[in-house]
């Protein structure tokens, strides 16, 4: 036997990349961090929250969020209907100084120790 019969040379298999299946719906909201409470100098009005919107750093940005709804999510420690993930609604009524900061009022004021987590920014109702 020939030395080219003995070495019989399989073609090698193309790898191929797999796609990613894009299943996911787009995300329609934007990460924003609960500071606090609007406040003067001796008191604080719970019932008005103030919220940093991520990539939002001047007043004339935050506008665009004005009537946006937001979106306290947390768990609680028992399940109701299924499920022990809660939810507390809000909307975006105003901007809050020059830096991108904004005012919201939420149906239940957040509770203090929400301070500093995040919330949704939702992208809708839109104005456009």
């Amino acid at each position: 036997m020939s030395q080219d019969q003995k070495k019989e040379v399989k073609p090698k298999k193309k790898q191929t990349k797999k796609k990613k299946k894009q299943n996911k719906s787009p995300r329609l909201h934007v990460d924003g961090i609960f500071m606090g409470y609007r406040r003067g100098l001796t008191t604080q009005k719970t019932g008005t929250s103030l919220i940093k919107i991520v990539g939002v750093s001047t007043r004339k940005e935050s506008e665009w969020y004005l009537g946006k709804k937001v979106a306290f999510v947390y768990n609680a420690s028992r399940h109701h209907n299924g499920s022990n993930v809660r939810t507390i609604w809000g909307k975006i009524t105003s901007s809050h100084g020059n830096s991108g900061i904004v005012r919201a009022k939420f149906k239940r004021n957040l509770p203090a120790i929400a301070m500093g987590k995040k919330v949704r920014v939702m992208l809708y109702p839109s104005n456009i």
